[in-house]
């Protein structure tokens, strides 16, 4: 099974959207605000309460017009899981190869977090479809500067941690395809509207990216 194409994802809003805490209840609502702004990747982390309702019901809504899928996902045993319920994503927040393994296995796009060159070498020689830059606010721009000197020029590299719309550019100047948002976009019981606003900002902001 081939896993889905992370570019295509990309192609309207290079960001991934990170759920922490969000319920199932909540999720429908608020990936539909995000989406409306172009959002096209929704990360459900494990250590929201009920993730797999949560990406199950996802993976519903949006089927492949999303990638959507898990994050925070620490064990190798909760990648069939993720894919039992619908998720096609596996984001990590360190580069364990056997997560990246079994989720290349099932057919599931994967983006471990690296911090350092010899994690990201070993995670792409694992399979990984691209690197999670993380934690984004102890690794610079220049860091990621450096990073493109010597990866492969197809490697899709995401920044991830405190990345808000004022702080795209460092990063996006320098080599990154798109960035991870998390407590900067939601946070357990935000308002739907307020997502809305905040995701029509990373997206105006992107925007004003490009068109430099």
């Amino acid at each position: 099974m081939n896993p889905p194409n992370l570019r295509d994802y990309l192609r309207p809003l290079p960001l991934v959207a990170v759920l922490r805490g969000i319920t199932p209840d909540e999720i429908e609502a608020i990936g539909e605000a995000l989406v409306d702004n172009g959002f096209r990747i929704l990360e459900v982390p494990l250590n929201s309460p009920d993730p797999f309702e949560s990406i199950a019901r996802l993976a519903r809504r949006f089927g492949d017009r999303c990638l959507t899928g898990a994050g925070t996902v620490l064990k190798v045993g909760e990648v069939s899981r993720v894919a039992a319920a619908g998720g096609t994503l596996i984001v990590m927040p360190h580069g364990d190869v056997a997560i990246v393994r079994e989720a290349k296995r099932l057919g599931l796009a994967c983006l471990p977090g690296v911090s350092t060159p010899t994690e990201a070498f070993a995670a792409l020689n694992a399979g990984a479809d691209g690197l999670k830059m993380f934690p984004a606010e102890q690794l610079s721009p220049a860091v990621l500067k450096a990073w493109r000197a010597v990866l492969p020029r197809e490697v899709l590299v995401f920044p991830v941690g405190g990345i808000r719309p004022d702080n795209m550019a460092q990063y996006w100047a320098v080599g990154a395809d798109g960035f991870g948002t998390g407590s900067n976009l939601y946070t357990p019981g935000t308002p739907t509207d307020k997502v809305r606003t905040g995701a029509a900002s990373y997206a105006s902001a992107f925007a004003a990216l490009k068109a430099r």
